[in-house]
This record gives structure tokens, C-alpha cells and sequence, in this order.
């Protein structure tokens, strides 16, 4: 109770808004924010991963049924079950879900950086750079898939440090640094386009092959390595997830909330830039899903911020539709998973470009 001027006054007490941002302390000292619509959407998308890798897991010429799927995953299936899950579709489903969280990670990343929905790996040229790397390979030297794998990332990863050092004046802002990596990725494009054609008949064929993007034939070969990269530059996202959206506002609100914004851009950009490199080097340049699952992820949480969780979330989700589509929608014919993404993704860039003119940003 307050008294004033001889007037009780009983306290107001406030509930905070449904699907509010709530503090949690623990006995330790230790305290944390946490969004429980965010937390609802990741949980929502988690599961619907699961659904669908249960899904993709029971389907093809010897299919099987969810209940039979989750046996077998739990070690109770027969020898053939245990063969067909194990060694030939679980390795696949397996890429598809890393590379599509670090895609989704590493388009949030950038354009939280950019401060712009159009800031996205493939768009600004790291994952044309990718190509590049992975396309001298095949052309010029005729490298085997691990030799492709890393001319992959040494192409994204020299992509990346070309573009921030043409970027840099005095700081890299977000309209210099998409401007500047379109050129790069158009630059590229045609790279590309003169490797395939001084290619020799086997080597185009490969090399349009592996710019398609697919999930088709990997193995756990392709698995590990990009398990250990998520393993540690994920959570290093998630880390400088607090800065990166205090970034959002600016430089110089960044520099006086205490973040040290140079420092903390590089790092998240090398991490960005080699999670999609990596992705590239393992299933191709799948396009778009870096474009729009941090949109997606931001829609459906409603929250400020990067929403790198979601992201990564609404990124595998992608894929994973997007290799069940291109298998089975369309019969006997079998497409790459990149080119549904690719149509797809084109779509939803005409969309987000109606939607921004609307709203006077662009």
C-alpha cells in the first residue's frame, strides 16, 4: 500500500503480455530473457522436422511405415530395416537438416549484419563464390568429391574476405555491403558460366550436376564433417546472438550499449560464411533457404532480433519439404532438391521485393 496526500493507494499490479519476453533467475545468480512465443515456434518447428525426417525416412522402393521408421531408430528393426535406415537414408536426412540450419543461421547472420531482408548468402555472392571454388576443381584440376568439398569452402571463405575488404570504409554498413556483394555474385555467375564451357563433356555434365543442389547419394562421409562445423559455429552464433541485435540499431547505439561492433562483425561473418560454405560443399548451392527462413522465422515469432534459433529451425524444415517435394510430387521423375528451392525461393524474393517497395524501403 502507498499512501499520498492522506489517500491509500493499493499497487498496480501488471500481468505481462501473452507470449511476452520473461526473465528467469536461477538460485545461482544466473539469469536469462527468454520470449515464449520464440521458444513455442522453435519447439513447433522442431517437431515438425522430426515429422518429416520420419517421414522421408519411410519413403522410397522399399518404404516403411512411421511406426516401423522409429523402431528401427531405436535399434528395434530387422537387419534389412536396419541396413536401408542406417546406411542409406539417415546419412541423407542427416545432411539435409545441417545444412539447412546453417543456412538458415548463416542468412539471419547477414542480414541482421546488412540490416537488410535482401542480405542473404546467395544473393550477396558467398555461395556463387562457393561454386567457383568448387567448379575450378572439377573443371581444371578433375578432383574427386573431397577435393570439390574443399575448393567449396577455400571459394566461399576467399569470396568472403574480397567482399568485406571492398565493403570496408571506415566500417562495413549494410547497403554498401549488399550493393557490392550482387556485383560480386554477378562477377561470379559468369565465372562459372565460362568454367562449364571450357569444361570437357564429363566435367559440365558433373559440374551442372553439383550447381543443381541435391541430397541424393550423401553419405556419412558428407555427415561428419559438417556435423563437427555446425557443432561449434552455431552455438558460437547463438553466443553473439545479444550483440548482433543490439546491432540492428545502429553502430553507434551498439558502440554506446558496450559492443564491440567491428570486432563482433568479423567474427559472426567468418562464422556465417563458413556454416554456407560448408552447406555448399556438402549438398550444392541450395538457394533461397538462407533468403527465407530468417523472414519466415521472424514472421512467425513476431520478436525483434536475428531469431538465429528459429532460423535454424525454419531452415532444416525447408529442406526437408523441399527434398520431399522434389521426390515425390512429381511420380517417377525425381528432381534435385535446389531446384525446388530455387523456384520456390524465386517466389518469395518477388514477394519480399512487392512487400518492401510497398512499405518504402526500397
Amino acid at each position: 500500500m502507498n499512501v499520498r496526500n492522506g489517500v491509500r493507494a493499493s499497487p498496480v499490479r501488471t500481468r505481462p503480455a501473452r507470449g511476452a519476453t520473461r526473465a528467469i533467475r536461477t538460485t545461482g545468480g544466473l539469469s536469462l530473457r527468454l520470449d515464449v512465443r520464440s521458444g513455442l515456434v522453435v519447439l513447433l518447428l522442431v517437431a515438425a522436422v522430426c515429422a518429416m525426417s520420419v517421414i522421408l525416412i519411410g519413403q522410397g522402393d522399399f518404404t516403411m511405415s512411421p511406426g516401423d521408421v522409429v523402431a528401427t531408430l531405436l535399434g528395434n528393426g530387422t537387419a534389412a530395416q536396419e541396413f536401408i535406415v542406417q546406411d542409406l537414408r539417415l546419412p541423407r536426412i542427416l545432411v539435409g537438416l545441417l545444412v539447412g540450419a546453417a543456412l538458415g543461421v548463416g542468412g539471419a547472420v547477414f542480414q541482421s549484419i546488412s540490416r537488410n531482408p535482401l542480405g542473404s548468402p546467395d544473393v550477396i555472392g558467398f555461395g556463387q563464390g562457393a561454386a567457383v571454388g568448387a567448379l575450378s576443381v572439377i573443371v581444371l584440376l578433375h578432383g574427386g568429391s573431397a577435393a570439390v568439398a574443399g575448393g567449396a569452402v577455400v571459394g566461399g571463405l576467399l569470396t568472403g574476405a574480397g567482399i568485406y575488404l571492398l565493403a570496408w570504409k571506415r566500417g562495413v554498413h549494410g547497403y554498401r555491403l549488399v550493393l557490392i556483394g550482387i556485383g560480386v555474385a554477378a562477377m561470379l555467375t559468369a565465372v562459372n558460366h565460362y568454367l562449364i564451357t571450357k569444361a570437357s563433356l564429363v566435367d559440365a555434365t558433373r559440374a551442372v550436376l553439383w550447381m543443381t543442389g541435391s541430397l541424393d547419394g550423401r553419405d556419412w562421409a558428407q555427415v561428419w564433417p559438417l556435423l563437427a562445423v555446425c557443432a561449434v559455429l552455431i552455438p558460437l552464433a547463438l553466443v553473439y546472438g545479444r550483440p548482433l541485435r543490439m546491432m540492428e540499431m545502429g553502430d553507434d547505439a551498439a558502440y554506446a550499449l558496450g559492443v564491440r561492433v567491428e570486432r563482433t562483425r568479423i567474427v559472426l561473418m567468418a562464422a556465417a560464411v563458413l556454416l554456407v560454405s560448408v552447406a555448399t560443399a556438402a549438398a550444392g548451392p541450395i538457394t533461397f533457404v538462407a533468403l527465407s527462413a530468417p523472414q519466415l522465422a521472424r514472421r512467425l515469432t513476431r520478436a525483434p532480433g536475428p531469431n538465429l534459433g528459429p532460423a535454424a529451425a525454419m531452415g532444416a524444415l525447408l529442406l526437408l519439404v523441399a527434398d520431399w517435394t522434389a521426390t515425390s510430387a512429381f511420380g517417377d521423375r525425381q528432381l534435385p532438391a535446389g531446384v525446388v528451392t530455387g523456384v520456390l525461393g524465386g517466389c518469395y524474393l518477388l514477394w519480399l521485393l512487392v512487400t518492401e517497395r510497398r512499405a518504402g524501403r526500397i
